[in-house]
């Protein structure tokens, strides 16, 4: 994998299983309508923040309690001059043991440095991940709508 891409690590706790469910639960741990299915392999869903983000992902990879992929078949982000920044991308959780902790590793394929988005893309990631899907993980309650203005 590049390593390029935007990526972020944490571990919890609680299972694979217990992590795989909460990656899964995407309402949960990420703000803005979402229309859709984000379970099962070739679910498809629409992410749209206001007028500033709208994308539709499809679930290519969905391996319980170890993986799930995104395709992001469409997108639109009204901030950069190439609104279609995100289409082709793809979005990878990985779930492993690390001891007696589950790690979940967030890459997001294709979110690169020399993009213009990269940037607010990146920093609203950190916060979806590392907090709000980290706390759905430990704690059962997720924070998607903190940071309204990131993305």
């Amino acid at each position: 994998m590049n390593q390029r891409n935007f990526t972020t690590v944490f571990t919890v706790d609680q299972t694979p299983e217990e992590a795989f469910a909460a990656i899964t639960n995407v309402r949960g741990w990420w703000s803005g309508q979402i229309d859709g299915n984000t379970e099962k392999l070739g679910d498809e869903f629409t992410y749209q923040y206001k007028d500033v983000h709208c994308s539709k992902q499809k679930l290519t990879e969905v391996i319980p309690g170890k993986k799930v992929t995104w395709e992001v078949v469409d997108g639109y982000l009204n901030f950069v001059a190439d609104k279609s920044e995100w289409k082709g991308t793809k979005v990878t959780f990985e779930i492993g043991k690390r001891g007696e902790q589950t790690e979940v590793r967030f890459t997001h394929v294709g979110l690169l440095p020399d993009h213009e988005c990269y940037g607010a893309c990146s920093n609203a990631w950190a916060f979806y991940i590392n907090d709000s899907l980290r706390s759905l993980i430990a704690t059962g309650k997720g924070d998607p709508n903190q940071v309204e203005d990131v993305q």
